[in-house]
């Protein structure tokens, strides 16, 4: 018996008639009549009594009947599912991110995966960027979220995002009430530095701008890795930073957050995933990612200075909301 068969039988059965189900099935009569003849021989019982005023159903027809509807019911229900999961649609996946990439970056990429494949079981893990590299090795983690620059042979890396480094004063320094901050005016300040990986991450870029500005910044807390605890030092007078623009976000109060003039210096926040990983469903965050991403491209893509002419906009807005 194929489905074919069945489907046949059910037109007919629906149809009360030979005639009407062949057009319905768009198909000659005949061959139709000698397909349900086939599958009443197969069965060995009489699907139909046939009259000269058309055809009823037998009582074991009227039970197959029930039967292969609810077959087909169960056929579309299961052709759908795995249409779901071929398109990504449902499944699971694993993020790790750096607790940086939930200031701006990570929100409207989850905001918008979520409303897309509300049937996708997201499982989210903050980690330490070298943490990320691990877990993904490990395959405990589908795609991760890091500071560039990173190089592994084994692991794609995209840029998500493009954004300037701002100066983190405390309130009442000096420097705090101009518009924009040379770097080498603080190159003899306390510096709060991010912590250092075996990637060079925000590490890298931070230290990489003090020497470009002709100075090696002098540590007075080195290896924090949460931005919080960073900003956090500065407003209690331990330091200056350098932190993406992005940290502004978390508001807190007794920061003066600058633009850097002259040198310019941007981060790069980066999707990583293995080379080797397959599925539709990260194939499906990975695009909306992108999209996402591309949705923001002036902040992404633009040239240092126009972010820095941003920043000093942004500069003026929050200490214009500053109590």
């Amino acid at each position: 018996m194929e489905l074919r068969h069945l489907r046949y039988f059910v037109a007919v059965a629906e149809e009360m008639s030979f005639n009407r189900a062949a057009r319905r099935l768009r198909m000659a009569q005949p061959p139709l009549s000698t397909q349900i003849r086939q599958l009443e021989k197969e069965l060995g019982v009489r699907l139909f009594d046939r009259t000269s005023r058309g055809v009823r159903l037998t009582e074991a027809g009227t039970l197959l009947l029930e039967e292969a509807r609810r077959l087909f019911v169960q056929l579309d229900q299961t052709t759908r599912a795995v249409q779901r999961v071929g398109h990504g649609e449902v499944g699971r996946l694993a993020l790790g991110f750096v607790p940086s990439a939930t200031n701006e970056v990570l929100p409207p990429i989850l905001r918008e995966f979520t409303n897309r494949f509300p049937g996708v079981e997201l499982f989210l893990r903050e980690m330490r960027p070298d943490m990320v590299v691990q877990r993904l090795h490990e395959q405990q983690i589908d795609a991760g979220f890091l500071f560039l620059p990173l190089e592994d042979a084994a692991l794609h890396v995209e840029c998500i995002s493009r954004e300037p480094l701002v100066l983190a004063l405390p309130e009442a320094h000096p420097l705090a009430s101009r518009r924009q901050v040379r770097l080498q005016e603080v190159s003899e300040e306390p510096f709060v530095l991010p912590a250092r990986y075996p990637m060079p991450g925000l590490y890298g870029q931070v230290t990489a701008a003090c020497r470009a500005a002709g100075f090696e910044p002098k540590a007075v807390q080195k290896d924090v890795w949460l931005m919080q605890t960073i900003v956090g030092l500065v407003a209690g007078g331990l330091g200056v930073a350098l932190v993406p623009a992005s940290v502004r976000n978390l508001n807190r109060k007794g920061v003066a957050y600058r633009p850097v003039r002259g040198l310019s210096p941007s981060v790069e926040l980066g999707m990583v995933w293995r080379r080797e990983a397959r599925g539709a469903v990260l194939d499906a965050f990975l695009q909306v990612a992108r999209e996402v991403s591309a949705r923001r491209g002036p902040r992404a893509g633009r040239g240092a200075e126009e972010d820095n002419g941003a920043a000093i906009e942004q500069g003026r807005e929050a200490q214009g909301g500053k109590t």
